[in-house]
């Protein structure tokens, strides 16, 4: 279904690359789905009113009732243009206006329509209208279609750092253990995938409605980006949840030192982009200590003040991160470090984010319990036997079983080793810190190398002084 739209949508003039496909395509799915979520409100809520004008509801503009009626071509463009995008963009909402409704304003304000062909347009959702949103089993089928169209976004520029492999949001929610009623929080959401594995994690300890609607009220995110924002907001309404907890904003833009305790969540899960820079007006929402220009660090300090007293964390950052010993970077480690026990981090090998970027990264487990005494390291392996993923050797969750095994039994290992806090100050906060044994295993085997490069030499120089004595014995012959 998505490859037939998406080669239909290449035929038009007015979409340029994949990033603008999705977001075409996703306006379109969300308010078809929205649709259908309106029709089971209205099914079991007697007094529902839509925020929808009549004649804009999908229903009424989107089928093709096979009549000869349906809008096409150039009526169908000029109804989306100017009349469909300007009104959504203008609903009327106010602080009293439900959060449902409100989303629909919210997920318009900055959408747009690139197509230029409306015939092309009706063959779009033509397809889009094969799929029963009404039907729960169709709906959830749909989710894994809705999956690669997220994973298009890896190769899709820059819009790729939006996604997040689903192994490793699964695995990292995983090892969190979020319980029902907890707080959870991603400050930087992109396309909502950690909120998806907390909610998919959470549903098993859902028992009544009443757990669904706390469950439902407690999963937060917040996404700066238009596109992104659209496809988490979708992304959660496929999966069930009315009134997705996803606002549209930068979590930069709130100066620190205004949060309270309500503000701060038990459980944050993230990975925040990172190679971005901000600008002095985001900066002095820190401390002056903590004001990097780089957008990961403002994140790590955002998350330590955002944490609740017990809250736990698991976060996917740089190399950089680690090795950085700049003003900032040691500032934001040193905070880290003294107030939460950064118990693991997870090092992950190159390639998991393919093609997007190369950049390797780490994945960074720590709870707000007191100061850290000694971290854990995990060298990941590539479950396919080579050195790094590829696009297409990708992450699977399975390749985190051996990190699962070890978690609650750790012991120290050719993949895994435990530093002391006093050794991580003493370097200035350098956390990259690679495994000594490997390193003693690389000593032993350039010793072995130099021995055997010796004994060779050895050997070449006793087989020339042969060869010099056998020729200086038949010079005397010849005498």
């Amino acid at each position: 279904m998505i490859r037939r739209i998406q080669d239909i949508m290449r035929q038009d003039s007015g979409v340029d690359g994949d990033a603008q496909r999705i977001a075409q395509l996703v306006w379109l799915l969300f308010l078809k789905i929205y649709d259908a979520k309106e029709e089971y409100w209205e099914f079991y809520e007697e007094a529902y009113q839509s925020i929808i004008p009549e004649e804009l509801r999908w229903r009424n503009w989107a089928v093709d009732k096979k009549d000869g009626q349906a809008l096409t071509g150039q009526a169908l463009l000029d109804f989306i243009n100017n009349k469909l995008f300007t009104t959504l963009k203008e609903l009327p909402i106010d602080e009293t206006t439900d959060k449902r409704s409100a989303i629909v304003k919210h997920v318009f304000e900055d959408a747009y329509n690139y197509m230029k062909n409306g015939t092309l347009i009706r063959q779009v959702i033509n397809i889009m209208n094969e799929v029963d949103f009404t039907e729960s089993g169709e709906r959830h089928a749909f989710n894994d279609v809705y999956e690669v169209i997220l994973k298009d976004l890896q190769s899709a520029g820059n819009s790729g750092e939006y996604y997040t492999p689903r192994p490793v949001t699964d695995f990292i929610v995983e090892m969190l253990n979020p319980k029902l009623g907890e707080k959870i929080a991603d400050y930087a959401c992109g396309t909502g995938g950690f909120l998806i594995s907390s909610l998919k994690y959470l549903e098993k300890q859902v028992k009544t409605p009443e757990d669904k609607e706390l469950m439902q009220q407690n999963v937060y995110g917040i996404e700066k980006k238009p596109l992104p924002y659209l496809l988490a907001v979708t992304n959660m309404i496929l999966h069930d949840i009315d009134s997705p907890g996803v606002r549209h904003d930068n979590s930069l833009n709130t100066s620190v030192r205004e949060f309270k305790d309500e503000d701060r969540a038990d459980v944050i899960v993230m990975n925040p982009p990172y190679g971005g820079i901000e600008e002095e007006a985001v900066k002095i929402n820190f401390p002056v200590e903590m004001q990097s220009s780089e957008t990961a660090d403002l994140f790590m300090a955002l998350i330590l003040y955002r944490l609740k007293r017990n809250g736990r964390v698991g976060v996917v950052l740089p190399d950089g991160f680690l090795f950085g010993t700049d003003n900032a970077k040691v500032a934001i480690k040193r905070k880290l470090l003294e107030e939460c026990n950064l118990h693991t981090i997870v090092r992950l090998p190159a390639g998991v984010f393919a093609p997007y970027t190369s950049i390797t990264t780490n994945l960074l487990f720590f709870e707000k319990t007191g100061r850290t005494k000694e971290v854990w390291y995990y060298e990941h392996q590539v479950g396919y036997g080579t050195k790094n993923y590829t696009k297409t050797k990708q992450i699977r969750l399975s390749d985190f079983a051996p990190e699962r095994l070890w978690w609650t039994q750790r012991a120290e290992s050719e993949h895994a080793w435990k530093v002391n806090i006093e050794a991580i100050v003493n370097n200035n906060y350098n956390m990259d810190i690679k495994n000594p044994a490997k390193d003693q295993a690389k000593q032993f085997q350039s010793s072995d190398e130099l021995l055997n490069q010796l004994k060779d030499s050895i050997e070449k120089t006793a087989s020339l002084l042969k060869r010099m004595e056998q020729l200086v014995s038949n010079a005397n012959d010849l005498r």
